[in-house]
């Protein structure tokens, strides 16, 4: 069996890629929560700026239906491949969200009725 002697400029250059392209997303991140930051406090002096209402309900029913079926199927396959481990908490904790998102929905939806 060879062993394959990398040179050291090789080495360099696969050390440097993931470092350049971390930086390069940061710099992507920085300006465009920067431009987007300009084109809000634009739409404010002009009187045109108009927040973005969240409906809550939708939200919580929406992640609560799909982190309650992810955390099931998941819960499930950790089940039936090993048993009652701890990687079994890998489907559990999304079983859990989304069952807790689930009863906020419910109960904030009884308590606005009311």
């Amino acid at each position: 069996m060879s062993v394959q002697q990398y040179s050291g400029a090789a080495q360099i250059i696969i050390a440097v890629i993931p470092i350049v392209g971390i930086v390069m997303g940061s710099v992507v991140i920085f300006f465009y929560i920067l431009w987007n930051h300009r084109e809000k406090k634009l739409m404010i002096e002009r009187g045109i700026y108009e927040p973005l209402r969240i409906d809550l309900d939708t939200f919580c029913l929406l992640a609560g239906i799909l982190l309650a079926l992810v955390g099931a199927v998941l819960s499930g396959l950790f089940l039936a491949m090993d048993g009652v481990t701890y990687s079994l908490l890998g489907g559990l904790i999304p079983l859990a969200l989304g069952a807790g998102l689930l009863v906020f929905y419910r109960v904030r939806n009884h308590a606005l009725v009311r």
